[in-house]
This record gives C-alpha cells, sequence and structure tokens, in this order.
C-alpha cells in the first residue's frame, strides 16, 4: 500500500481520540452514533451510480447523497475501524471512475459553466471536495490498482475541467470560486499532486492576488466579515471555506492562515453567527430560504472550528446546543468537551453589531439590534443598509425586518424559488424571484411612485449603498441606528432610524422607526409592513373589495391583490395575532391625509409560485415628509385554553410634532405613559452635537445622535 499518502483532515492520534467518544452521551458521542446509523441506512439501498439530470432531478440528487456518504464512510471508517464503510467508499468511487468519462457534459442553461455529473460545476466542486476528503481517508487500505483507477479516470479529469476547461471560472471571486479552489487543492493533497494545493492556494497565475483562496478572503468579505450576498450565500460559503482553512493550518502551516488578514476567518465566522436570530435561524437578506438557520452543515464545521481555532466562547456552546451536534473532527471533539464541561448554557446572545461592507468597510454596513425584555426573550431589528448583494440582491436599502417573541414579525421574504423541486422550474429560481421577491414593495421600507429602488437596475444598484448615520448597540434601555440612501430613487433622499426602547411601563422592548423623505418634486410614497396573523382591530375604516385586483402593474405591485383600503387621516392603528402574542403597530406621517391598503400575494400567479404573504401599506403623497411607527408587543394568547391577557396595547397615539434638516420630533403617548423621540437629521453629527428646534413656543433640545425622554401621565 502507498504510505505516503494520508487522511487530509486527521492524523493518527486525533482518530484514536474519536474513538474514544463512540458510545459516548457527548455531543461528539451522539453525532457519532446519528452519523453512523444514518450511513448504515444508505448502505442498505442499492449502490447506484446514475446519469444526468436537471437540478432537484433524481440523479442530480443521488449524486449529491453519494459524495456525502462517501466522505461520511471515509471517516467513520477510520474512527470505528470497520471496514465495510472503506469497501463501500471504494465501491462507489470506482463506479463513478468506471462512469466519469463516459458522460458527456450537461448541455449548458444557465449563465454557470456545466459539468459531467451535474448541470453547473459549482455542484461539481462540491462533489470533489467530499469525494477527495472520503478518499483521503481510505485510500492506504485500497489496492494499488484501485487507487490508480480512481485517479486517473476521475479525480484528475476532473481537476482538468476545473483548472483548465474552466480555469476563467476557477479565478472567479465568489462563492463559487471558494467550492473550486478547496475542492482542487484537497483533491491534490489526497492524491499526491500539491501542485493543485499551490494552484489552490496562490491562483492559476500564482500571484495569490487574481484568484485562489487567499484572493478570496482578502476580497469577498468587509473588514467586519460581512459577506456580500447576505446569510443564505455566507452559510453556504462557509462550508468550503472553513474546511479548507483546517487543511491548510496542517498541510501549509507556513501561511498562518488562521491570522491571516487580521483574522479574517475569525471575523467572518462571527459575523455570520451574529446575524442569526436567537431561534438560530437566518433573517432571509437578499435570496434567501426561509427556513435556513445555524443547523446547516457549513455553519456547523465553522462553529467547531473557530471555536477550536480562536478559543472559548458561551455563544458557541448555544449555538452548539440549538444544532444539537458538532463536526466529526477534532475541532468539533474540543466543543463537545467544552460543551460537557458546563454546568448551565445559556442560549446565545451576540451584542448588537454594525457589519461594514465593501472590501474595505467604505459601502454602507448591516445593522443588528438586540435588547433582551424583562422576561429574558430577546428581540431583534436588523436594518440594511449596504451593497445591493450582486446577482443575489434585493432592491430594499432601508429595509428592515424584526424578530420578537420567537417569531419573524416584520418579515422579509426571501426568494421566489421552490429549492430541489424539479417539477418548479427544474429547482431554480422562479421568474417571480425578480418579478416580486426583489422589488421595494416586498420589503418593509417605503416604495417611491410604484417604482423599484435603482430602476431593478443591477449594475446601478451595484454602484450604490446607504450611508451609516449613527449606531448605538451597547444600551440596555435604548439602541438605535441611522442611514441615509440617497439617489436609490432619483430625486429623493431617504433616511431612516429605527430603535429598541425598553421601558417598564411596556411588557417588551418597543419598536420606533421614523422614515424622512425629501424632494424637490411631489411623489406618492408607500410604508409598507409584511406580516403574519390574524387582524384583530383598526381605529380606522375600511372597505373590503369584494372583487379583487392588483394593486399596480409592475415592480411587484402586479402580484399584490388589493384587498382592503381605508381613510386614516393623521394616524392609523393596526392590530394583528400572531402565534401566543399581539402586536400593535400605531403609524403616522406629516401628512394629515393617510391611507392604509391591505394587500395579499397571489395577483397575476398563474402558476402558483408565490406564497400567500400579508401586508399592510401606508400611503401618501407630498415632497418632504417623516413616516414615524412604533409597534408594541403584547399580551397572550393560547386557543387551546381560550386564554386572551391585554389584547390591547397600551400605547393609542403617536403624531409628529416637527422634521427639518435639524432633526425630528415626535410623540408616543398611550395608557399613563408619553414618550418624546427626538433624532438628529445632521449628516454629520456626533455625540456632542447641539441641537434645538422651537415647537409653538415649546423648545425641544438635546445633545447628539438622538434622545429619548418619558414622561407619566
Amino acid at each position: 500500500m502507498n504510505t505516503t499518502l494520508q487522511p487530509v483532515l486527521f492524523n493518527h492520534d486525533e482518530v484514536a481520540d474519536l474513538y474514544k467518544e463512540i458510545g459516548s452521551s457527548s455531543l461528539m458521542g451522539k453525532t457519532i452514533e446519528r452519523l453512523q446509523t444514518d450511513l448504515e441506512q444508505y448502505m442498505g439501498l442499492p449502490m447506484d451510480v446514475p446519469g444526468q439530470s436537471e437540478a432537484g432531478g433524481y440523479e442530480h440528487n443521488k449524486h449529491r447523497q453519494n459524495y456525502h456518504y462517501i466522505n461520511l464512510a471515509g471517516r467513520l471508517f477510520l474512527i470505528t475501524k470497520d471496514e465495510r464503510y472503506a469497501e463501500y467508499a471504494g465501491q462507489l468511487l470506482t463506479q463513478y471512475a468506471d462512469k466519469y468519462l463516459q458522460l458527456d457534459f450537461h448541455v449548458q442553461r444557465n449563465t454557470n459553466p456545466p459539468g459531467r455529473l451535474f448541470h453547473q460545476m459549482l455542484n461539481e466542486h462540491m462533489w470533489l471536495m467530499y469525494a477527495s476528503l472520503g478518499y483521503s481517508c481510505i485510500s492506504t487500505w485500497l489496492t494499488g490498482s484501485q487507487r490508480e483507477h480512481i485517479v486517473e479516470y476521475l479525480f484528475k479529469p476532473m481537476l482538468h475541467v476545473a483548472t483548465e476547461k474552466y480555469d476563467y471560472d476557477f479565478d472567479r471571486i465568489h462563492n463559487h470560486g471558494i467550492w473550486a479552489v478547496a475542492a482542487a487543492g484537497i483533491c491534490g493533497l489526497a492524491i499526491g499532486e500539491r501542485k493543485y494545493l499551490e494552484m489552490a492556494v496562490y491562483g492559476l497565475k500564482g500571484d495569490g492576488k487574481a484568484g485562489g483562496f487567499l484572493a478570496q478572503l482578502s476580497e469577498l468579505f468587509s473588514p467586519s466579515g460581512y459577506y456580500i450576498e447576505g446569510p443564505y450565500y455566507h452559510r453556504f460559503a462557509i462550508r468550503p471555506l472553513a474546511v479548507f482553512a483546517e487543511v491548510l493550518h496542517r498541510h501549509m502551516p507556513e501561511l498562518d492562515i488562521y491570522n491571516y488578514k487580521g483574522q479574517v476567518i475569525k471575523q467572518t465566522t462571527q459575523a455570520l453567527l451574529a446575524t442569526a436570530y436567537p431561534n438560530g435561524l437566518f433573517p432571509a437578506l437578499n435570496d434567501a430560504s426561509k427556513s435556513m438557520g445555524i443547523t446547516d452543515m457549513g455553519v456547523v464545521v465553522a462553529v467547531s472550528m473557530v471555536f477550536k481555532r480562536y478559543g472559548f466562547d458561551k455563544n458557541l456552546l448555544g449555538m452548539a446546543q440549538i444544532q444539537e451536534q458538532v463536526w466529526m473532527h477534532p475541532c468539533g471533539q474540543v466543543l463537545s468537551e467544552a460543551c460537557d464541561a458546563e454546568a448551565n448554557i445559556e442560549p446565545p446572545f451576540w451584542p448588537s453589531v454594525e457589519l461594514n461592507e465593501g472590501p474595505d468597510g467604505t459601502c454602507g454596513a448591516q445593522g443588528f439590534l438586540r435588547m433582551q425584555g424583562n422576561d429574558k426573550d430577546i428581540c431583534q431589528l436588523s436594518m440594511n443598509y449596504g451593497q445591493h448583494g450582486m446577482g443575489h440582491g434585493h432592491f430594499d436599502t432601508l429595509g428592515v425586518a424584526f424578530y420578537s417573541r420567537g417569531q419573524e414579525v416584520l418579515r422579509e421574504y426571501g426568494f421566489a424559488r421552490w429549492v430541489n423541486i424539479e417539477p418548479k422550474f427544474g429547482g431554480r429560481y422562479l421568474d417571480e424571484n425578480k418579478s416580486y421577491a426583489r422589488q421595494t414593495i416586498n420589503h418593509n421600507g417605503v416604495t417611491v411612485d410604484e417604482g423599484c429602488q435603482n430602476h431593478f437596475a443591477v449594475d446601478r444598484a451595484d454602484r450604490m449603498h446607504g450611508k451609516p448615520h449613527f449606531f448605538i448597540g451597547e444600551g440596555t434601555e435604548l439602541q438605535a441606528m441611522s442611514a441615509f440612501a440617497d439617489e436609490h430613487y432619483p430625486g429623493v433622499g431617504m433616511q431612516r432610524t429605527v430603535m429598541l426602547l425598553k421601558s417598564d411601563q411596556l411588557e417588551n422592548p418597543l419598536l420606533i422607526d421614523l422614515y424622512r423623505l425629501t424632494s424637490d418634486k411631489p411623489h406618492q410614497y408607500d410604508y409598507s409592513h409584511q406580516y403574519q396573523g390574524q387582524i384583530i382591530r383598526t381605529d380606522f375604516e375600511y372597505k373590503t373589495n369584494s372583487e379583487l385586483h392588483p394593486l399596480g402593474d409592475n415592480y411587484g405591485y402586479q402580484h399584490l391583490w388589493n384587498l382592503a383600503r381605508g381613510e386614516a387621516g393623521s394616524h392609523a392603528l393596526v392590530s394583528w395575532l400572531q402565534g401566543n402574542s399581539y402586536y400593535t403597530w400605531l403609524g403616522t406621517s406629516s401628512r394629515i391625509d393617510n391611507e392604509v391598503i391591505f394587500t395579499q400575494t397571489g395577483a397575476n400567479d398563474s402558476q402558483f409560485n408565490l406564497r400567500h404573504e400579508t401586508s399592510f401599506i401606508m400611503r401618501t403623497t407630498g415632497k418632504d415628509l417623516l413616516f414615524a411607527s412604533a409597534l408594541e408587543t403584547h399580551g397572550y394568547f393560547n386557543e387551546a385554553v381560550e386564554a386572551s391577557v391585554d389584547a390591547r396595547g397600551k400605547l393609542n397615539n403617536i403624531d409628529v410634532l416637527a422634521h427639518n434638516e435639524t432633526g425630528s420630533v415626535v410623540a408616543i403617548e398611550g395608557e399613563g405613559i408619553r414618550f418624546i423621540v427626538m433624532v438628529s437629521n445632521q449628516p454629520n453629527v456626533t455625540d456632542t452635537t447641539e441641537h434645538r428646534i422651537i415647537i409653538n413656543d415649546k423648545t425641544y433640545s438635546w445633545k447628539g445622535f438622538l434622545a429619548v425622554e418619558q414622561e407619566t401621565k
């Protein structure tokens, strides 16, 4: 046997330590047991190396399963010493070697180059990385002829396609590029061809700048670690990043990869984890699934890796508890042991954070505020004032999402796509992803003249970004963030300030939102809120439409049924029940002719591609104006025991007192309580800037970014 080859991710001492975990009650022991059961069940099925299909078809999914179980069988062979696993992985690899060169390349149906196994090379690279990892675990167990057959007829041809046939795609700075270099580098190590590792690290030009893993780390992530395409694609890119980083730590220690570029690997992992809701799901920023969270395997790997390589963090213990597993690797064992040693593991509570965007951190940011209520519930408010997000970006600068009491209250739609459901357009993005999901009206923001930000022009949007105004994330009673977005609608200036306010008079932190618009010309402004639940009450009359028509004819409006509308006058109250909680929204503008429109998706959706989602929109017209709203979380409902408590919130009125270039002043009132909210509108405000606004002979003054005065009546 060829003893020069070795497992890419393990050494013999580490394997021996993992062997001791078999049958234990630790997270690692449970992980091994679950994965072993999973593998045994798959091995009970007929072995099949199929041909080709579109994304989501049987063949596509079977290839995905096969690479997963080749990798799993290889690792479990090392850990358990069960030779059945090595034999199984070897047989699968041999069958792929028999068949790979007999397959022609897929017919290209999108912009990504096609592979022989999959419709796009991205999936081929995923297959190659995992299959190479599994092969490295069994290579010394295989006979020389078996190794030669697999290397010559499978791995080398796949490397040729990746680095020569599609060389233009190999050095692409993109999540596809991270998978490409990780696959090639790991495969090169597994078969003893180190030149591919050099290509993977430094790129095809060998300079570490035009392509390769180092260039990916340098250019894809901002100084804060945020990934331009959002958490959904970040958790996808983090998997090869974390795995390949661990490979390089072991096989190219001279790189000192975990300290590269100011510990960018740590920064980007923490940035991803810091976007997650308290329940572990990621907000669906940009193209994203509503159900993707930290239990994704890429995040499991990253949590174990970052804990081992960068030290103890109690939030990572909380995340491991949610994941209920660790990476079956020495990194995961360290995390498992730390969990065992901790008497009480709290749910993760990441601090509020502003994640800057762009290679140098100057292209706006994504803001995340978190505050804990009196009942220990964690609410989270996010706002987008960063970059567009390349090909997966949505047109929603200054859009927000809000999470409270274990559920998303002001909701993101995510993508219009049914992943791997082949009858739904092959599992690819649907046409409605462009016509609705990415449109401005589909987000919690303001739409101008029923149009889309940047006219839905990706090239223009990629050149634009929000401008941070201020961020206050350390307070236990008041946190806030503010940003500008000018020229996203030509000729219209936008500024949004959102805050979380904790008061003894209220059950949960109050969300306060001030959205200011300025223009030399009059416009229609639609201030939209995507919610889910049952409308409980309003304080204005509205008329439901017995005959439904779309709200508009383009930019997403064509997909909205106009369900009902009513004149709200100077302000409006909308209350709804979602789950076991009540939410009451108070909204107003500096105009007195506001209208509220209730909508539901489904118009012009002949193939039922859209989910049925509801929203309400406050509409008004003007040049310069301020929308202001407060969202109160309150009460409790349990249908099983017919219990309803505090179905009416304490707040009942909101007024815009003033807004100008100096600042905005808003009053929020309710039962025995009154808040005066004062926010700076000055772009260059500092914490020492003095503000003074006179309204009806009364002077409102404050220092710094904002102030909230509470009066008890």
